[in-house]
């Protein structure tokens, strides 16, 4: 009887663990998160397969009650609530595929990680498996996908140790020769410290303290100065017309993030500045649900906040060539980045307003994304965060 409880109970603990370290915010430590589909298939019940998907991804995503709280200066209890919510897609899917039928198992995994990487259940399709092939195969890009999507099913077979073994020399030769993505030539991102204030204090002399830093860096030799999500603030005609003459003198060009807003909510949007005016680059694809994104509140006749843009602006054209933008939430889930790299960009721009993640590893986890992303594709990356 003993037993019989000893073995669930190993399944989840190691589940947990696997979540935490995984998603710790180091890119080497990625292909941890591949252990969830073998512990997955080692379940012998439904309820087990269930517990062990949850543990998994409440601990991937532990930041968030943290985070949530300090986003909308409340106690635990609401990024609790919210934890828990996220975790029910993630949790259910998983569990109505599993099966004890051990030929089918590998399909049903297969199906089930599709299902996460993909909208509806994507959109809270965080802590996903698959993105640990920008470690296991960088610079092989669709045929890495692939590698990895047949791997992870293989993971769910008896067969796992072998698949594993392989994994895991990749993953030591990975590690032996991994150099990070390289900046595009004469780009720039820069990180700021500003804290909450960012995207909210939008005065005179903030503006003019943004204009210095851009300076700055292009004075480097930047041509091109990304800044994090919500830099500028509200995106109006005044804020064009002072960075444009900020900038009327030179060659570089700014992107920036900022907030555009309408009678039926807003978009989290990057523009783009230079000499000859200003425009917007890009509409946020997927804003954080919940707390951003909130559709249901279209029924009462309220304002649904951030718009989700879904699948409208894959690649976007910058100066001679084509970038895939990538704002905050969407470093966390997968279809977004892999839209844009069906129409193969030149390089990613990663951006992201993460003070309110202050004590948590949602930034890291984030960063951590956005590289192994661009690892795999082999292309360049531009990353710009405030915290």
């Amino acid at each position: 009887m003993r037993r019989d409880y000893l073995r669930p109970m190993l399944l989840i603990f190691a589940s947990i663990a696997i979540g935490v370290v995984g998603w710790s915010g180091h890119v080497l430590l990625l292909p941890v998160a591949m252990g969830f589909p073998v512990l997955w298939s080692m379940a012998r019940t439904r309820l087990v397969a269930a517990l062990v998907s949850a543990g998994y991804f409440l601990a991937a995503s532990r930041g968030l009650p943290q985070g949530v709280a300090a986003f909308y200066s409340s106690d635990i209890w609401p990024g609790l609530l919210l934890w828990l919510c996220a975790s029910l897609s993630f949790v259910a899917v998983h569990t109505v595929l599993w099966t004890k039928n051990a030929g089918t198992r590998p399909f049903r995994y297969l199906l089930a990680a599709i299902i996460m990487a993909i909208p509806p259940f994507g959109i809270t399709g965080w802590a996903h498996p698959v993105t640990a092939a920008g470690v296991l195969f960088p610079g092989l890009g669709w045929w890495g996908l692939g590698f990895m999507t047949a791997g992870v099913a293989g993971l769910a077979t008896p067969i796992w140790p072998a698949v594993a073994i392989a994994f895991a020399g990749l993953w030591l030769w990975s590690a032996a020769i991994w150099t990070d993505p390289k900046l595009p030539e004469g780009w720039r991102g820069v990180d700021l410290e500003l804290g909450a204030s960012l995207g909210r204090e939008a005065g005179l002399q903030r503006q003019l303290d943004m204009i210095a830093t851009v300076r700055n860096a292009a004075s480097e030799g930047a041509r091109y100065v990304v800044l994090p999500e919500s830099a500028l603030g509200y995106w109006t005609p005044s804020v064009e017309r002072l960075w444009t003459r900020a900038f009327s003198d030179g060659d570089a060009t700014v992107i920036a993030g900022a907030t555009v807003l309408d009678a039926t909510g807003y978009d989290n949007v990057l523009v783009a500045i230079d000499r000859k005016g200003g425009r917007i680059l890009y509409r946020e694809r997927m804003p954080v649900p919940g707390s951003m994104w909130q559709p249901w509140r279209f029924l009462f006749g309220e304002s649904v906040g951030a718009k989700a843009d879904f699948f409208a602006y894959p690649v976007v054209p910058i100066g001679a060539g084509r970038a895939a933008p990538l704002i905050c939430y969407e470093q966390l889930i997968v279809w977004p980045v892999l839209q844009s790299m069906l129409h193969d960009p030149g390089f990613i721009i990663a951006v992201g307003n993460g003070w309110w993640t202050d004590g948590t590893s949602i930034v890291a986890i984030e960063r951590t994304t956005a590289t192994a992303w661009a690892k795999l594709f082999a292309k360049p990356l531009v990353i710009a965060f405030n915290t």
